[in-house]
């Protein structure tokens, strides 16, 4: 189950993979190219004095295979341009291919009309990134898994499963139960209680509005269990807490949560620092405000590891089977 680190790359094409960033994360980016043995390209991005965002590649790229990444997380639209601009900037240094490296998608959630009116942001985000010159992407749990079929081109869509997996294994409890927030989430939660061998119980919610939801009753026995709730992100932590509370009504001993994206936006984190949730598990695709920091429940997870095998097994022209459960 453990992810290992991806190994020096000695193909005849090393020389020929280039890795660059923004300024989304660049310590995730740092940490893959460790893990991978190269070093971080060279781009200059700066805002000039009116907001608008001045970007050079600061290297030669022509012929090379070369892999952006730029979570698109908080300040969201400004990380956007700047993936967009860094992939135009490649193409016309001629590239010879861009893979869009997302560790988070930003506007995810927002994959469907589900009133009058409104755009499919997360189409148009990906027919963006298409036209910027991206020739494929690799991503980290999307929160809904039909993104892909928003793309024209190459999508590896990774889980971070391996990498929670590995740490809840450690721990070694056996009298856990994992919970799904959600009916949407139940595919999730379903894969950690395989490979946990635990028992699935699911949270019945009902939103109200956006980023509010009223918790109704909970599906499955949690009485005397500890209880993991498993999810992509936490924004607002609001859906997070009030299920906490909700199971340990229900007489569950303690409850933890694990979530591969800390977007932890407005009153998260003191939500956390208040609650009754003993840890909750993120990992490193979006990196954590200083708030987020200092909150000694946080636990980050790397994930540099598991991108970067991917990054060496596209750019080998590899198979990334291996990655998944």
């Amino acid at each position: 189950m453990a992810v290992a680190a991806a190994r020096p790359i000695k193909s005849m094409r090393f020389d020929q993979l280039k890795i660059f960033t923004g300024n989304a994360n660049p310590a995730l980016a740092g940490k893959i190219c460790g893990a991978l043995g190269c070093t971080l390209g060279a781009a200059s991005v700066e805002p000039f004095s009116d907001g608008e965002i001045r970007l050079q590649i600061l290297e030669n790229v022509r012929g090379a295979d070369v892999f952006v990444v730029q979570p698109t997380c908080t300040p969201v639209d400004r990380h956007l341009i700047e993936l967009l601009l860094m992939m135009d900037a490649l193409k016309r240094a001629s590239a010879e291919r861009i893979t869009a490296v997302l560790p988070y998608y930003g506007y995810a959630r927002q994959d469907r009309k589900d009133k009058p009116r409104m755009p499919i942001s997360a189409r148009l985000i990906a027919n963006l990134i298409q036209t910027a010159g991206a020739d494929r992407v690799l991503t980290l749990d999307l929160h809904a898994a039909q993104i892909q079929g928003f793309f024209d081109v190459p999508v590896d869509h990774l889980f971070a499963a391996p990498v929670m997996l590995e740490y809840f294994e450690s721990i070694g409890r056996r009298d856990m139960t994992m919970v799904s927030p959600d009916a949407g989430g139940v595919e999730r939660a379903r894969a950690f209680a395989k490979h946990l061998n635990a028992p699935l119980a699911i949270i019945d919610k009902r939103r109200t509005d956006v980023n509010v939801a009223e918790v109704m009753h909970i599906i499955g026995d949690v009485e005397g269990r500890h209880c993991l709730i498993v999810d992509d992100l936490i924004d607002t932590a609001g859906t997070l807490v009030k299920g906490a509370e909700a199971l340990l009504k229900q007489g569950a001993v303690s409850v933890t949560a694990c979530a591969t994206h800390a977007v932890l936006s407005g009153p998260a984190v003191q939500r956390i620092e208040a609650s009754q949730i003993s840890e909750v598990v993120v990992t490193n695709s979006i990196p954590l405000s200083e708030e987020a920091k200092r909150c000694t429940r946080i636990k980050t997870l790397s994930v540099a590891p598991l991108l970067a095998r991917a990054i060496q097994s596209i750019h080998e022209d590899g198979s990334v089977s291996t990655l998944f459960l």
